[in-house]
């Protein structure tokens, strides 16, 4: 379970997250909706532990994060399979490598194993033809699918978490991350939370949204309570999706 209690985050002089609380399951699908620079990948930060709350508490599976050190917080981190927007694959190396990298690290496995587990990944997000490929050589879609791999490359997780993870792509590409999204939590069978200012994408995935406004939590419900809410930003926001659905 994540809990959030009363979180205030500021860059600087910039309060981004204002007191907020929820407490999310690890088997929910949940996705965190707003404006660009509303606060959203803030919150993925911290419950990595990347960044540390000004005021607050961030608990995890029942362990209150926020005065762990870096040491302390690698088996929180290992709870989540994360990827950012913008995938950060590491340029110098090729696909097979990124996605090895690790699990050479973390599970100090033989190389033969290693890669063994390498190609199943990439088979299993369908790109398994690429792993000899350098990053640049991929296509928006390759390059988030691998990312997906790497992140999955250190084993079992309790909870997906993705960073607008469709930004960028085009509406062929979006799907197919979509459903590779639904395919792995429905395999894996646990729950994830997406980052995303794509209310289309968000329907489509999860059945709890959350949505942030100024930085505080102005709606926490399913998609029945989405439809009909009569808050004035979350209205305007959902627009799009009456010409989707």
């Amino acid at each position: 379970m994540i809990v959030f209690d009363n979180v205030w985050f500021s860059y600087g002089d910039r309060e981004v997250l204002k007191g907020i609380s929820f407490t999310a399951n690890f088997d929910e699908r949940i996705a965190v909706l707003g404006e660009s620079g509303g606060g959203k990948t803030t919150i993925l930060k911290l419950i990595l532990g990347l960044i540390s709350p000004d005021k607050g508490k961030i608990i995890i599976d029942g362990v209150d994060i926020t005065q762990l050190n870096e040491e302390e917080l690698i088996p929180i981190r290992r709870k989540f399979s994360i990827v950012f927007q913008e995938g950060a694959l590491f340029d110098s190396l090729p696909v097979k490598e990124n996605v090895a990298f690790f699990m050479r690290e973390l599970l100090k496995l033989p190389d033969e194993e290693i890669y063994r587990r390498v190609r199943e990944l990439l088979r299993r997000v369908g790109v398994e033809d690429a792993e000899e490929l350098m990053p640049e050589e991929l296509s928006g879609g390759m390059h988030r699918r691998v990312a997906i791999a790497r992140a999955l490359a250190v084993g079992k997780t309790k909870m997906f978490l993705y960073d607008e993870p469709t930004a960028g792509l085009d509406p062929i590409n979006s799907e197919r991350i979509m459903t590779l999204i639904k395919d792995l939590a429905d395999k894996e069978n646990i729950g994830f939370m997406i980052i995303t200012h794509v209310v289309y994408v968000a329907w489509q995935l999860c059945n709890r949204f959350i949505f942030l406004k100024e930085g505080q939590i102005v709606f926490d419900g399913n998609k029945d309570e989405l439809i009909k809410s009569n808050i004035s930003a979350v209205k305007d926001f959902i627009k799009e999706l009456f010409f989707r659905i």
